[in-house]
């Protein structure tokens, strides 16, 4: 295949010819449902095997070594297992790459995968860091996988994370940006002053609609949860709703999981896409998201999109952290694709959070009484 010269992300049409072309390869083979408008879809394979600890294998050295070294016991995942919050997991994907030498790749978790609180990154052959795959790999990928809240319910091919493939990334300057933004608004509501700062800044909303409810924290001691049950699970049983006080803040508590919202909507143009930054902890020691991937498309009208509400996974880490209506929570960094891909995230492809408010993963039915809250 042609690699594509100009710098940004590969659309689907790419993904599409790398896979024709032998490219990334599979156990099984890929399913059009797997390819995204920018991404891929990896699946789990047969095995998973329980281990002491995560690891990276370093340079030169195969993920199989210390795999031997590492291993308490293997898990057939033919069937169906339960992986237990607490423990870590390392499962070969099905897929195989065969990258030229030009591009690389970067994972990151689903949306759903990371409203489930279930610690998930890929490791390479040779790896010195999580969720990259140096230009030219050639070699298998394995998924790291913790489950920190629920304890979950997986099968071979499940798709927990998404694969993003580039020659050059193509990150949107903010010049660029505020250009962008005046001819076709890619945030709305909630627009704080200077809201253009290395990418669009964004903040929480805890000021509650009709319903009160700010957010989610998740309950201890659940039931497993089934990750191919979608709208199964009442939420009650798993969650309990975090609601609006007078002064508009709430205290995180160490350790909880809680699912919020950013005041501001996002609109993704279908010839870009998005990413949330890594949360500068200088801010405050708490993490706001595990899966921060915007396809082209997401929440754009023309999508079937409204604008939709960045939701957030949050942890505070060692202490209690105050958390306050409007308080900036991240950034959100824009690029260029390689060309506009021949679908967008949206209804046409049954994308599971298009228009979204704040919602839980798609395991779960609405709030009772709330509907989309």
């Amino acid at each position: 295949m042609q690699i594509p010269s100009a710098p940004g992300l590969f659309p689907s049409q790419t993904i599409t010819a790398m896979i024709n072309d032998n490219l990334i390869s599979a156990a099984s083979p890929v399913t059009e449902e797997q390819i995204q408008p920018a991404s891929l879809d990896l699946r789990l394979g047969d095995i998973a095997y329980r281990v002491q600890a995560s690891f990276l294998p370093g340079k030169g050295s195969p993920v199989r070594t210390l795999l031997d070294e590492l291993t308490m016991h293997k898990i057939d995942l033919s069937q169906g297992t339960v992986l237990e919050r607490g423990c870590v997991y390392i499962v070969p994907l099905q897929e195989h790459l065969r990258l030229p030498p030009t591009v690389s790749a970067i994972t990151n978790p689903k949306s759903s995968t990371g409203r489930l609180d279930v610690f998930s990154r890929l490791i390479t052959d040779g790896a010195t860091e999580f969720d990259t795959v140096e230009a030219g790999y050639a070699g298998p990928l394995y998924l790291e996988i913790a489950p920190c809240t629920f304890s979950i319910l997986a099968r071979t091919g499940d798709r927990l994370n998404q694969i993003r493939f580039s020659q050059q990334r193509s990150i949107i300057s903010d010049d660029q940006l505020a250009l962008l933004h005046a001819e076709t608004p890619v945030v709305s509501g909630g627009i704080s002053e200077n809201f253009i700062d290395k990418g669009v800044r964004f903040t929480i909303d805890l000021a509650g609609g009709r319903s009160r409810i700010i957010g989610f924290r998740a309950r201890p001691h659940t039931p497993v949860i089934d990750l191919r049950n979608i709208s199964h699970y009442q939420p009650e049983d798993f969650w309990e709703p975090v609601t609006a006080g007078s002064k508009r803040g709430i205290i995180l508590n160490p350790g909880d999981f809680y699912i919020l919202a950013t005041q501001e909507s996002v609109s993704v143009p279908p010839h870009l896409a998005a990413e949330m930054l890594a949360y500068d902890t200088l801010l405050g020691e708490f993490r706001v998201h595990y899966a921060g991937f915007f396809d082209p498309g997401f929440g754009w009208a023309a999508a079937g999109g409204r604008g939709s509400k960045g939701v957030l996974e949050v942890r505070s880490h060692d202490v209690p952290f105050l958390l306050e209506h409007g308080q900036p929570t991240g950034r959100l960094v824009f690029e260029h694709l390689t060309a506009t891909p021949e679908m967008v995230y949206g209804t046409s492809i049954s994308s599971n959070y298009q228009s979204q408010g704040l919602k839980l993963g798609k395991q779960f039915r609405d709030w009772p009484l709330t509907g989309s809250v």
